[in-house]
């Protein structure tokens, strides 16, 4: 296994993704959308354990340059203009998808996304997108559609991990993603984690007042869920 950073653009800006190589040869790829911090230390470390169980993990750029925030401030000057901006946003992670069909060790008939936080609203965009994806799969991400999206066909099949205790994703946006997914037939399933908030997959995570605490449990629950559903999206 060994890494090797991406140079791609979408609309004129220079993105810097970071490829994590399998041993194996045209394997299947999975996307990693990051956190509001940026293409940090964590996602690194999931593209790492992905490429060891044979698979190519591309961890994408959201922001440009590979840029990471150094403070909660910074990650939401950041984050928020593709909040506010879900047609760019959805530009910007189909331009990461492209760059990944590109690689020479993918195999792109069968690719697939995965996101922490910000990551998860990131691939549930790129499922609403419509492009040829196998799956996308949500860690404690946001929820909620916009009306800024085409009302595209949505191939991927779902896969939604939610901390039943999370402040930022409440049953409102539950609530409009089930009502979404079920009006565009979509194959998608949602685990909610007893005892689980915000950011329950990051060791690094220890605020309650914020709303984001770590969970050794949640975590490995869907970690497991996950692998499963890696399995039956490239069977």
């Amino acid at each position: 296994m060994n890494k090797e950073l991406i140079n791609y653009e979408v609309n004129g800006k220079t993105y810097e993704g970071l490829h994590a190589k399998p041993d194996s040869k045209n394997a299947p790829c999975i996307l990693i959308a990051h956190t509001w911090a940026g293409r940090d230390g964590f996602v690194e470390g999931i593209a790492t354990k992905l490429a060891e169980d044979g698979y190519n993990a591309f961890a994408i750029d959201m922001y440009g340059d590979g840029k990471v925030g150094n403070s909660n401030e910074e990650n939401q000057s950041m984050m928020q203009p593709l909040l506010d901006d879900r047609k760019n946003l959805s530009q910007v992670v189909i331009g990461a998808y492209e760059a990944a069909k590109k690689l020479e060790e993918v195999d792109n008939s069968k690719i697939a996304i995965m996101g922490y936080c910000f990551g998860g609203l990131v691939s549930l965009d790129l499922a609403r997108s419509g492009v040829d994806l196998k799956g996308a799969a949500s860690f404690h991400g946001f929820l909620s559609g916009s009306e800024d999206l085409p009302d595209a066909e949505i191939q991927a099949k779902l896969l939604v991990l939610h901390g039943h205790l999370d402040p930022m994703v409440g049953l409102d946006q539950i609530e409009s993603f089930t009502k979404e997914m079920d009006a565009k037939s979509v194959d998608w399933q949602l685990h909610a984690f007893g005892n689980a908030m915000h950011a329950f997959t990051n060791p690094e995570a220890n605020d309650p007042s914020f709303g984001t605490v770590y969970s050794s449990d949640a975590d490995q629950r869907s970690w497991k869920i996950f692998k499963d559903f890696l399995s039956e999206i490239f069977s």
